[in-house]
């Protein structure tokens, strides 16, 4: 089987979004360009994660440029993802890159590697997920500004959650949560 790759260059819409009530949410990456649509489903980490690191790298651009860093395009999107959602994949290793040439800011998301190849990602899990044939690849290019909007609605919606026990910093589900910090004595409530 050969690698399957969804590439999206300067797409109209690129977003991290979820399903679901808070405690039980699916987090997705989602692109949209005309009528072609791509969802990845990925961890709550994997989203905070590739916000922050988009942050980290627009930020060094910059000053390596001796510019001022890109603010985010246009109004917040605060839409929905975009409906049928359709898991092509789950992601696994993520990469990032600047692409200088274009100005543009390359998001590569690899599928979830098993079998012989996921013993070579405990080892270089970039090196697996570029080596497995069958596997999937989600591609975004995007520009500095789509970047920045992008990681700000991230940080939103990972903030959008449940709240974090003022004393554990574990989650708090509506019916509580027996805190391990306070021996398991002592149950908090969401607010």
């Amino acid at each position: 089987m050969a690698r399957v790759v969804h590439s999206y260059d300067d797409p109209d819409r690129f977003v991290a979004g979820t399903v679901g009530e808070p405690g039980a949410r699916t987090f997705f990456l989602q692109a949209r360009s005309g009528t072609r649509l791509t969802s990845v489903a990925c961890e709550k980490e994997q989203v905070m994660a590739l916000a922050e690191r988009l942050d980290v790298m627009l930020d060094e651009v910059a000053r390596r440029f001796d510019r001022e860093p890109a603010a985010p395009a246009g109004l917040d999107d605060i839409d929905p993802l975009e409906q049928p959602i359709e898991e092509e994949f789950r992601a696994g290793t993520m990469t990032l890159a600047w692409e200088a040439d274009a100005e543009r800011v390359v998001i590569e998301v690899f599928a979830v590697v098993t079998g012989e190849q996921a013993e070579l990602a405990e080892e270089d899990p970039v090196a697996a997920a570029m080596e497995s044939e069958d596997s999937e690849v989600f591609i975004v290019r995007i520009s500095e500004e789509q970047a920045r909007a992008f990681a700000r609605r991230a940080v939103a919606l990972v903030a959008s959650g449940r709240p974090s026990c003022p004393f554990c910093g574990r989650p708090i589900d509506a019916e509580g949560h027996i805190c391990p910090r306070a021996n398991g004595y002592r149950r908090h409530v969401r607010e």
